[in-house]
Parts: structure tokens; C-alpha cells; sequence
């Protein structure tokens, strides 16, 4: 299986270089509970507040796209964290 190259800005680079080990050590145990195999974790419900008119756009193009939306926000931090394009 090929996996995709990954590049990374000068930005980002710099502010790795400033993690202490803990910080690291914290980010690497988190990556691996979000990618162990059948790792499930409790989902907490959240509260935030949105303009409408985003949730509404959003909401639409998750519809168009057969996705319900609460998903596909899921899957949108997911990636964030992860450091995915």
C-alpha cells in the first residue's frame, strides 16, 4: 500500500521544534488512541454557538454530499488533529 507524502510548512516545522518532551509524548499518545484498531471512546456531548447562516450552509452541502452533518464535523476535527490535508 503507498502512503501519501506528507510536507509540512517551515511554520509548522518551527513550532514542533519548540515542544518540550511532554508535549510530545501527550501528542503521541493521543495519535495512537485515535488510530488503534477498534479503538471506540466515549463521545461527550458539546455545546458551541455558530453564525446560522454557516450551520445553514453547511448543513446544506453536507446534505448535498449525503452526509449528515454532525459527521462530517466529526470527521473534519478528526483530520484537523491528525494533521491531515
Amino acid at each position: 500500500m503507498n502512503k501519501a507524502v506528507q510536507y509540512f510548512s517551515d511554520e509548522y516545522l518551527e513550532q514542533c521544534r519548540k515542544l518540550t518532551p511532554e508535549q510530545i509524548l501527550e501528542f503521541l499518545e493521543d495519535f495512537r488512541a485515535l488510530n488503534a484498531p477498534g479503538a471506540k471512546s466515549k463521545s461527550r456531548l458539546i455545546s458551541m454557538k455558530v453564525p446560522e447562516n454557516l450551520l445553514s450552509a453547511f448543513k446544506t452541502k453536507s446534505a448535498l454530499a449525503g452526509i449528515p452533518y454532525q459527521a462530517q464535523i466529526k470527521r473534519l476535527m478528526r483530520r484537523w488533529a491528525l494533521g491531515e490535508p
